[in-house]
């Protein structure tokens, strides 16, 4: 079986001088290995290509065989670490809570422990005296562990 302490450590060393960071790194029990990487400036295929090329110096295919995999966590991909969440500050994202909740609004900013975050959601609120509700701002903070799943979100229109 790949060794994934060693190589999470490879993959850390390929990428110490650049601004990508790991995402997730699963080994399954037959040897398929899958790398998803993120960057603020996106991971083009150059990247993937050299730290695919590192790994596979690292550890020998004549000595185990392994399926290698490299590549993006995905514009769609749930958020896993830190690095995303940083990533998509003043972005529109899209969060089911455990509760069942869906909101959806503009990712303000993020705990640096990645406990907490802060989204602006619009909601309708009835002001007083008012005859209609109005379309209001409001930032919301929610814990990270109340959460199902935080995702990008794309506006198709």
């Amino acid at each position: 079986m790949i060794d994934k302490q060693k190589l999470y450590q490879t993959v850390e060393a390929a990428i110490a001088n650049t601004d990508a960071f790991i995402v997730d790194i699963t080994v399954s029990a037959d040897n398929n290995i899958k790398v998803d990487l993120d960057s603020p400036t996106g991971v083009d295929l150059d990247a993937c290509v050299d730290i695919t090329r590192k790994i596979e110096a690292e550890f020998d295919r004549d000595v185990e065989d392994y399926a290698l995999e490299v590549g993006s966590a995905g514009l769609t991909a749930p958020f896993k670490v830190v690095g995303q969440y940083l990533k998509n500050i003043g972005n529109q994202v899209e969060v089911l809570t455990r509760d069942g909740r869906k909101l959806r609004g503009v990712l303000k900013s993020v705990a640096p422990d990645c406990s907490e975050f802060v989204l602006t959601v619009s909601k309708k609120v009835k002001e007083p005296g008012a005859k209609r509700p109005v379309m209001k701002e409001e930032d919301e903070t929610i814990a990270t562990a109340n959460t199902k799943d935080v995702r990008y979100y794309i506006d198709f229109k």
